[in-house]
């Protein structure tokens, strides 16, 4: 992490990550503490677009999950695990990489107990500074959240909204 991190972040191993879209990309979390996390990505050539360069988007989806995850860890092993979803984010693209390890660095900045602010940093391998991000997020609980059904066709919800 940068010169703000916490001493107790492994960040040597993946850690469980329970989410498909990050697994099949590749990107890892490596880090992760109260308020913190890290995730890290190896640049490979499917990552890349036209202009050989990494694509904004495989730069947007490490900094959101940073952004995310930092706000999940609340230190007590006892409460149940936390979700989140996005409600905003705001990416600053600053440089480019195209080869190489990167790692995106995400801390919470603010918030209350259901919606949080975090901000990340994506950094190359050589220490340049990639992009930025600032978001907030809506925080619900794993337990209380209600299995996926299908979502409703519009004279479906039409009929539940008169009943």
């Amino acid at each position: 992490m940068t010169a703000n991190s916490a001493p107790d972040m492994d960040t040597d191993t993946a850690l469980p990550l329970d989410n498909p879209l990050l697994e099949h990309l590749g990107v890892r979390l490596v880090a992760t503490a109260p308020g913190r996390c890290e995730f890290r990505l190896d640049v490979e050539p499917q990552h890349l677009n036209r202009s050989a360069s990494l694509h904004g988007g495989v730069v947007a989806t490490p900094l959101d999950a940073a952004c995310g995850y930092a706000g999940l860890h609340s230190g007590d092993s006892r409460a149940p695990p936390a979700q989140a979803v996005t409600v905003m984010l705001t990416i600053s693209y600053l440089g480019r990489v195209d080869a190489g390890r990167i790692r995106a660095h995400g801390q919470v900045t603010g918030g209350g107990r259901k919606l949080y602010f975090s901000s990340a940093e994506l950094i190359a391998e050589d220490g340049r500074l990639i992009a930025t991000a600032q978001g907030s997020f809506k925080r619900f609980s794993a337990t209380g959240r209600a299995a996926a059904a299908p979502a409703a066709s519009p004279d479906e919800r039409r009929q539940d909204e008169r009943a």
